[in-house]
């Protein structure tokens, strides 16, 4: 493990990564259970273990992949909000079959594969300006930390008339938010009095406390998923049906699944790896190209296994936190997916109050790159304020990345600077900007 993870060159140890990769398991297993919800939903026509299945195996292979590929300590499974776009708009909205939204998830994934493997994979995260990079690492931040409050109750979406919706204040006397704060005040005193594997004990922690709560409740039997339930949506993709719609429709959904699964990975690369100091003088990370390979890769493979598209999750912060540097913390996490395969209940042991104070805290602890940003200077405040802010309130990476060029780009121009700008971050603004147009008709 040493000669092949480089352990000692990366200032870690076995010990330190193992612990990572639990933690990290722990902050996202929440996906087992709620991408089927999201698939499977009444209407849809999925099998909701079977998508259970392909949900474990997808994140066990993107997550493995990531590990021997990149070498980074990222873990994988189909993401949040695309899986609520693949249902939502692509089945219920688009009238798209889920055996052809699977097929239009397959093309978004080639799509990002032959970007990955071309000069480009290197080019759009150098093309980033450096206060844009910081910027990110800020907004996920703070995207984190509203996961884990929404997660937690301590805050709460209300929706209203119109489908639109606000947030406020959860019940924060019992329950779930009762424990989530009392988790938060444990492992912020032991962040404060520096113990070791601070977030890992307080998880632990609020789970036994959960316990006497009625939060915490243990399995009533490990059994085994049914396994053999994948073949109800494994390998059922419609490559003769995508046309169905039209060729505007089919482009639509393609870009808007490849755009958000390229850009939210990239955000989480840099932001997370910025924050622990991984990226190196040029502002990249080592092996985070090879990672993105792994993430498109994934996606091509989820999406024949029969879920939405599989990306890097932010909830990796967490294991980062911990001290993970390598991708042996990634084979933790990956083994652990792949148990679930057979012991998927484990998983729900631990509850969400026990993981949305990690999720807080390390929202805390990326907030420091905001103060590397020169808010006096308007031209990059603005572009900055963007990016940070979009991804909490649209819910979204891609599209804190998607404003944060785009007025990046507009600023320079009209104050005469257009020299100054990349010249990708003009194409990749035009791409956003006709995203957004072509998501406006459908």
């Amino acid at each position: 493990m040493e000669k092949f993870f480089k352990l000692k060159e990366h200032g870690t140890n076995v010990k330190t990564e193992v612990i990572a990769g639990v933690t990290t398991f722990f902050a996202m297993a929440y996906i087992i259970f709620v991408n089927p919800t999201y698939l499977a939903a009444e209407g849809t026509g999925m099998d909701f273990t079977a998508v259970m299945v392909a949900t474990c195996l997808s994140a066990a292979i993107g997550t493995l992949l990531t590990a021997f590929i990149a070498n980074v300590p990222f873990a994988q499974a189909p993401g949040m909000g695309l899986n609520a776009f693949f249902t939502y708009t692509l089945c219920f909205k688009m009238g798209y079959t889920w055996q052809q939204g699977l097929t239009i998830v397959l093309i978004s994934g080639i799509l990002f594969l032959v970007v990955t493997v071309s000069p480009l994979r290197s080019k759009i995260i150098a093309a980033i300006p450096t206060c844009l990079k910081d910027a990110i690492s800020v907004g996920i931040g703070l995207f984190i930390a509203f996961i884990g409050l929404l997660n937690a109750g301590i805050v709460q979406c209300v929706g209203v008339e119109g489908g639109s919706g606000y947030t406020d204040m959860g019940g924060i006397t019992k329950g779930t938010a009762l424990l989530a704060l009392i988790g938060l005040l444990i492992t912020g005193v032991l962040i404060a009095h520096k113990v070791k594997a601070a977030i890992f004990i307080g998880i632990i922690a609020t789970t036994i406390i959960g316990i006497p709560m009625g939060i915490t409740t243990m399995p009533e039997s490990m059994t085994m998923s049914n396994i053999g339930n994948i073949g109800l949506t494994a390998f059922h993709l419609d490559f003769g049906g995508v046309m169905s719609l039209g060729f505007l429709p089919l482009v639509t959904a393609v870009i808007s699944f490849f755009i958000v699964d390229c850009f939210d990975t990239v955000g989480t690369l840099l932001g997370t790896a910025g924050n622990a100091g991984m990226l190196d003088k040029d502002g990249n990370l080592p092996g985070g190209d090879r990672a993105l390979i792994a993430d498109a890769v994934a996606t091509c493979v989820g999406a024949c296994l029969g879920t939405s598209t599989v990306t890097t999750f932010v909830e990796s912060s967490t294991g980062i936190q911990e001290g993970g540097r390598t991708g042996l913390a990634s084979v933790v996490t990956g083994l652990l997916f792949l148990l679930c395969v057979l012991l998927a209940p484990i998983a729900g042991i631990v509850p969400s109050a026990a993981t949305a104070p990690a999720l807080i805290i390390v929202g805390v602890y990326m907030m420091m790159g905001a103060a590397k940003i020169n808010w006096g200077d308007f031209e990059t405040a603005l572009p900055c304020f963007l990016t940070i802010s979009m991804m909490p309130f649209a819910y979204s990476i891609s599209d804190g990345i998607g404003f944060g060029f785009i007025s990046y780009a507009v600023i320079k121009i009209c104050r005469g600077k257009a020299k100054e700008v990349p010249v990708l971050v003009y194409i990749l603004s035009v791409i956003f900007i006709a995203m957004y147009i072509l998501d406006a008709q459908i």
